[in-house]
C-alpha cells in the first residue's frame, strides 16, 4: 500500500504540478490529528514518512516543562496503515482542489485591464454569469448596460475589472460599462494601436448610448481618426457591434485646449472657443442652427465633450453671445460706509457695490437719499433721488451675457441633438 500511495504521489506531481514534498507535508500533519483522536495517544507525537518506501511511523514525544523533548518513542498503533490510507486520501484529494484553485487563479491574477470572451450561462437580476472555460467570471449588474439584453448561450466579450481569490477559487468580476472595454475593442481590430504607431488619449463614455475617444498618431503620414474608422468604417463597425449599436465618435487629439474642444464636439460645427484658464472653463460659440446639435439630447454631446477634454464647457449661439442684458441688483439700500462714501448694502448680506462701481452719477451730498437706487429696487414715496441726467437710476451694462441657462455645462447640459 506505501509503494501504491507514493506512485500515486509522483503521478500527481507530474499531471498537476502539485510538490510531492508538499503532498507528504500535509499528509504527515493530518495523520497526527487522526493520532491524537485514537484511545491512549501521546499528547505530542509527530509522523515521518519514508519517502523512498513510504513507510509511516508515529514518534511520540514527552515533552517537559520548557517544551524541550525529553524523551521519543515509536508509538504506531497496530491498524494505523488503515487509517493512514483512508487520511491519505482526503488529504490528497483536498491537496488536488487547492493546486486547481491555484492555478486557476495564477492564470488570472494580475490580468485587470484584459478582455476575455465567454459563453453567457445564467441570468438573474444580479448577475450574469460567463463560462470562461476553467472558470465563471461574474458580471454584476451595476457593470451591464442598461440596453444590452444577455441571452443564454451567446457569447460575450467583456472587461476583467478585479481578480478575488477565494475559498472556493478565484472569482473574476467582469465589466461591460467600462472606458477600457472601448479601448481594447480598438486594440483587437486597429494593428496600429498595438505597435504603438496610433495611440488613444482619452475615452469619455455612456454606456449603451454614446463613446467618444481622442486619438492621435506618432506618425506623421498616419491619419489616426482614419486608422480607427478603417476602410469604409469597417473597423470601426466591428466595435459598435460588440456593444451592441452603442454610437462611438472618433476625433483627433490636439494639444491646444481650443482646437481640441472644438473636435470633442463633433459632429458639431464650432465658430470659436474660449479658453480661462482661471475657471477651467471652455466658452463655445456656435451658429444658431448648430445649437442644439452641439449641446445634444439631454446634454450627451456637451457632456461627453466635457469629459474627455477635463474642461467645463459652456455652448452658447451668436444670437445669445451678441445679447447684453441688463444688471440686476439683490434687494437692500444705499448706506454711507465708514469714510462717506455711498454704498449699496445687499439685504441678505454680501458684498456692498459704491456708486462708481455700480455706475451712477449722485447729485449732493452723499447721504442714503441723494443717491440713485437700483432700477428694481422700488424706492418709498418721497425718497426719490436726485440725479443729474434721466439715465442716472439705470446702471450701465458690464457686456455680462445672460444666457446661462443656455450653456452647457459638463454635467448637466441640456437640449436635443435633433
Amino acid at each position: 500500500m506505501n509503494s501504491e500511495m507514493m506512485e500515486a504521489l509522483e503521478n500527481l506531481e507530474r499531471e498537476k504540478g502539485i510538490s510531492r514534498w508538499d503532498m507528504l507535508e500535509a499528509l504527515a500533519n493530518a495523520l497526527v490529528t487522526a493520532y491524537k483522536r485514537m484511545p491512549d495517544s501521546a499528547e505530542e507525537a509527530l509522523v515521518e514518512i519514508d519517502e523512498e518506501t513510504g513507510e509511516i511511523r508515529v514518534i511520540a514525544q514527552e515533552l517537559d516543562e520548557d517544551g524541550t523533548v525529553v524523551r521519543e518513542w515509536d508509538d504506531t498503533p497496530s491498524d494505523f496503515g488503515r487509517i493512514a490510507a483512508q487520511t491519505a486520501k482526503q488529504v490528497l484529494m483536498q491537496r488536488i482542489r487547492d493546486a486547481e484553485r491555484e492555478m486557476k487563479y495564477e492564470e488570472y491574477a494580475g490580468r485587470e485591464g484584459d478582455i476575455v470572451t465567454g459563453i453567457i450561462q445564467q441570468t438573474d437580476q444580479r448577475y450574469t454569469l460567463l463560462d470562461l472555460g476553467r472558470v465563471e467570471a461574474l458580471l454584476p449588474q451595476a457593470e451591464q448596460a442598461q440596453n444590452e439584453r444577455y441571452e443564454h448561450g451567446s457569447r460575450l466579450k467583456a472587461y476583467i475589472v478585479e481578480v478575488r481569490k477565494t475559498a472556493k477559487g478565484p472569482q473574476i468580476v467582469v465589466s461591460r460599462t467600462h472606458p477600457g472595454l472601448v479601448k481594447r475593442l480598438f486594440e483587437l481590430e486597429v494593428p496600429e494601436i498595438v505597435d504603438g504607431v496610433v495611440e488613444i488619449k482619452a475615452i469619455a463614455r455612456e454606456p449603451g448610448h454614446r463613446t467618444k475617444i481622442a486619438v492621435a498618431s506618432n506618425d506623421p503620414h498616419v491619419d489616426p481618426v482614419g486608422a480607427c474608422v478603417g476602410a469604409r468604417g469597417s473597423r470601426v463597425r466591428m466595435v459598435v457591434n460588440e456593444l451592441r449599436g452603442e454610437k462611438v465618435d472618433i476625433v483627433p487629439y490636439s494639444d491646444d485646449p481650443a482646437e481640441f474642444v472644438m473636435k470633442a464636439l463633433a459632429p458639431a460645427k464650432v465658430r470659436e472657443v474660449r479658453i480661462s484658464d482661471a475657471t477651467g472653463t471652455a466658452e463655445v460659440i456656435v451658429p444658431d442652427f448648430q445649437l442644439s446639435l452641439a449641446i445634444g439630447r439631454e446634454g450627451q454631446n456637451a457632456r461627453l465633450a466635457a469629459r474627455l477634454t477635463g474642461w467645463r464647457v459652456d455652448i452658447r449661439s451668436e444670437t445669445q453671445q451678441n445679447e447684453e442684458p441688463e444688471e440686476e441688483f439683490a434687494e437692500g439700500e444705499w448706506v454711507e460706509s465708514a469714510t462717506g462714501e455711498l454704498v449699496w448694502q445687499p439685504a441678505e448680506g454680501g458684498e456692498t457695490i459704491s456708486a462708481a462701481e455700480a455706475g451712477y452719477e449722485v447729485a449732493g451730498a452723499p447721504d442714503a437719499a441723494a443717491a440713485a437706487a437700483p432700477a428694481d429696487v422700488p424706492v418709498e414715496a418721497g425718497d426719490a433721488p436726485e440725479a443729474t441726467t434721466p439715465e442716472a437710476a439705470t446702471p450701465e451694462a458690464d457686456g455680462t451675457d445672460g444666457a446661462d441657462d443656455a450653456a452647457a455645462p459638463a454635467d448637466g447640459a441640456g437640449g436635443s441633438d435633433g
